[in-house]
């Protein structure tokens, strides 16, 4: 499956070395503003080549719009937005071509498909990724016209935890830090594992302000579970945490619920969700990064014809794909909100009847 969600609703295509990438959002309620700026500035936090800390890969990653935009306005058919690829360098692959880099997909996408795009991974490239935060920055469109703001940065990095988050300051920090206290920490930590020519995972932190009560669709489509299911398919997570996550299997009960008062949740163990539906507290989502698998070390493995050789990479990579990944994932949280929202336009009768009568 190339596609994601049930109404709100996009489809991604391309490869990390070919000609193009890019993704057809559908269900965009006709008469949204389309700042084509505003779309352009979501792919910059995420492009390649900004600074030390990321690939030197260089992509402008410039979207154009195909479709469903006429006039400024969604004209509620599907949009389609494409990503020219500028800066492949697919013979830094060509030694590879035969065999399975450790950690990556080429194992099981080979044992899968019979095939397999070795150009840097093709389509199981976190490349793909471009296309998702395009797509996620037409929800985030439509999130503003409710007054939602979805927000992210990385609360740790190789073990180093953020003690304070401060969303403002990560929108300013070269890794999207959210403590300007731990920050050089987590750059040394960086830097020294990619001067090893190793790499190191992070944390990413996900926030949801201003949400509605009421999103979410039991039992089998919960609001919780879809966000799960759009972190875990972001390339190189390894786990998930809603609200207070592991940490709340080492609680008792009294301690885990939010009690509420006239006011509201006097805590928000939750993250935000009961039931898989949205209680109108902050939604809160920590999502886990693995160290990005594309190393300079040389590593055992098999060939196609299961051959036990040595795998030596070249390349530009990514020495900690959290960094990128955390917007990457605060784009699928949009997706998820907007989806959410109008699966829930229909929940009541009065809701039709305000529409149709």
């Amino acid at each position: 499956m190339n596609g994601f969600g049930h109404k709100f609703t996009f489809t991604t295509f391309g490869e990390s070395h070919g000609k193009a990438l890019g993704c057809v959002v559908d269900g965009v309620p006709a008469g949204l503003k389309i700042d084509e700026a505003f779309i352009q500035e979501e792919m910059d936090r995420r492009k390649p080549g900004k600074n030390e800390f990321a690939t030197a890969r260089k992509e402008s990653d410039k979207v154009e719009i195909l479709s469903g935009v006429f006039e400024g306005v969604s004209t509620g058919t599907p949009i389609a937005m494409v990503i020219f690829n500028e800066n492949q360098k697919s013979r830094d692959y060509t030694n590879v071509k035969d065999l399975f880099r450790p950690g990556h997909a080429d194992f099981t996408y080979y044992h899968k498909y019979g095939v397999r795009d070795y150009r840097g991974g093709g389509r199981s490239s976190a490349r793909e990724t471009a296309a998702r935060v395009a797509a996620g920055a037409i929800a985030k469109m439509m999130l503003k016209e409710l007054g939602i703001v979805v927000q992210s940065g990385i609360c740790e990095i190789d073990g180093i935890k953020a003690s304070s988050i401060d969303f403002e300051y990560a929108k300013t920090s070269e890794i999207c830090a959210l403590d300007k206290d731990k920050e050089q920490f987590q750059k040394d930590a960086i830097l020294v594992a990619k001067n090893e020519h190793d790499s190191v995972g992070g944390v990413a932190l996900v926030n949801v302000k201003n949400i509605p009560v009421g999103l979410g669709e039991p039992l089998y489509f919960k609001l919780d579970s879809q966000i799960a299911n759009a972190m875990m398919g972001i390339n190189a997570v390894k786990a998930v945490e809603i609200g207070e996550g592991v940490n709340s299997s080492h609680k008792k009960g009294h301690k885990n619920n939010d009690q509420i008062n006239k006011d509201g949740f006097i805590t928000n163990n939750s993250g935000g969700i009961l039931g898989g539906i949205s209680n109108g507290d902050d939604i809160n989502i920590k999502i886990y990064f693995k160290p990005t698998p594309s190393i300079f070390i040389k590593q055992s493995t098999v060939d196609v014809n299961n051959n036990e050789v040595n795998c030596e990479l070249k390349g530009r990579h990514d020495p900690c794909v959290a960094i990128r990944g955390s917007i990457v994932a605060e784009s699928m949280m949009a997706l998820v909100i907007a989806d959410m929202l109008l699966l829930n336009m229909s929940s009541k009768l009065e809701n039709l009847k305000k529409i149709y009568n």
